[in-house]
């Protein structure tokens, strides 16, 4: 095992929700000696400095100013959020008399039968008001197995091998206790915050997969873990992001919240997080709004979300000449209809960096009859429009509880993303570029 997996994997354990993704992120700048910005605040940046700012503490867009006058920015985007169940205010629901259950709702598209039978716990977010009469966020993530939702016995459901449609209402509820639970969730959450119940003024809890990830395969090829798609790319981007070195760009190492419902939030790729912290990058640096606008010409992104390896069971299911495979290479993902942001410009370009990376590349298409996912590139563009390239890693059982990748994969991202980091792609004029 590489010393990048045992980092990942690491990255993983300490991540359960969006929210300590961007934590664990946000240390690790701290770490690195990164200054932390507030939005509410002017910015005062100087050359050669290292900055990061979040927005709900759920987002992070972190950025290094070089020493000379930068001519664009190179961003590497990706996303923190995966699909699972929020618990619902007033979650507790008494069965019978004997059952405890937990009211939750789905966020994101997820496979359910994935969720069924394995310990389960609860993570996120409670907001707390303090003695001074401040309100607070403060984090936790129960570390017991806690609750768990349990399949119906097959005797009971002929059905549940012939297409079982499941109701999230009413089959994807996870059981906490029995009859004696009462009113304990609560307070169990209020002894994890360090809080009084009646201090406790919101919430925002998930459930997550207790399972470790681990490696496995006959020459431990294999890496299985929760929420792979798509803290794998956050974690590879943000190895290269430390590692690269310094051109006439600034490398903007960026992670947006609520890409599995759509991005159109706060904190999504949708809002105007992206643009305005390259806006306010220019401005504070004396550059002006026609300088905001010339530094975008010079400017690239890669949205890193993972892609589809072909199924050992199902190769029907790839795209006939272009199927991707776990542990070959990167996977830049193209779609007619622009669900992917790539096109000839992009690709061309990223492709150039990983022939100099040495780093193997692959192409991804969705079967013409099949429709895929979307990701955050193009929702991204919306708000700043740069020449960008979809791409990630390949794996197996997306949006599933538990997702498998390639072990070799992990060190292709980075070495690729810190060549990335370290080339300016400069217009010379639109259609034609030139990587320095």
């Amino acid at each position: 095992m590489t010393e990048s997996v045992k980092g990942l994997l690491a990255f993983l354990k300490k991540s359960p929700t969006c929210f300590h993704a961007v934590e664990t992120i946000r240390e690790r700048l701290l770490t690195e000696g990164y200054t932390p910005l507030e939005e509410g605040k002017p910015w005062r940046l100087t050359p050669g400095g290292k900055y990061f700012v979040t927005r709900n503490r759920s987002s992070v867009l972190s950025f290094r100013i070089p020493q000379e006058d930068f001519t664009g920015f190179q961003v590497a985007a990706s996303h923190c959020d995966s699909p699972t169940f929020k618990i619902k205010e007033n979650p507790d629901k008494e069965v019978k008399k004997a059952y405890i259950q937990l009211n939750t709702e789905k966020y994101g598209g997820m496979i359910f039968t994935s969720w069924m039978d394995r310990p389960l716990s609860v993570a996120g977010r409670v907001m707390i008001r303090e003695k001074d009469g401040g309100i607070s966020t403060r984090l936790i993530a129960i570390d017991r197995d806690m609750v768990l939702i349990p399949n119906v016995a097959i005797h009971m459901n002929r059905q549940i091998n012939d297409g079982y449609k499941f109701d999230p209402q009413v089959d994807m509820l996870p059981l906490y206790g029995d009859g004696e639970a009462g009113k304990k969730f609560q307070a169990e959450i209020a002894q994890a915050a360090g809080a009084d119940q009646e201090d406790i003024l919101g919430s925002d809890l998930f459930l997550y997969n207790r399972m470790a990830g681990t490696v496995w395969g006959a020459n431990g090829e294999y890496l299985s873990a929760a929420r792979l798609d798509d803290l794998e790319c956050a974690y590879t981007s943000l190895e290269a992001y430390f590692q690269a070195g310094e051109t006439s760009a600034v490398p903007v190492y960026a992670v947006f919240d609520n890409e599995e419902v759509g991005s159109g939030t706060k904190q999504g790729a949708g809002s105007t997080f992206l643009f305005d912290t390259l806006r306010r990058i220019c401005l504070a640096m004396g550059k002006g709004e026609e300088g905001y606008y010339t530094a975008l010409a010079s400017s690239f992104m890669v949205s890193a979300d993972n892609a589809h390896a072909i199924h050992p069971n199902h190769p029907e299911y790839a795209d006939p000449t272009n199927p991707v495979y776990m542990n070959k290479g990167i996977v830049v993902k193209s779609n007619a209809n622009q669900k992917y942001t790539t096109d000839a410009v992009s690709a061309a370009l990223f492709k150039e960096i990983c022939r100099k990376a040495g780093v193997p590349v692959q192409t991804f298409a969705n079967r013409s009859d099949m429709a895929g996912g979307s990701t955050l590139g193009n929702i991204s563009n919306s708000q700043v429009s740069l020449n960008t390239v979809d791409i990630g890693l390949a794996q197996l059982a997306m949006h599933s509880s538990y997702e498998t990748a390639g072990t070799l994969d992990v060190d292709y991202m980075i070495q690729a993303l810190t060549v990335y980091y370290s080339t300016a792609i400069q217009a010379e004029e639109d259609g034609v570029y030139q990587l320095h």
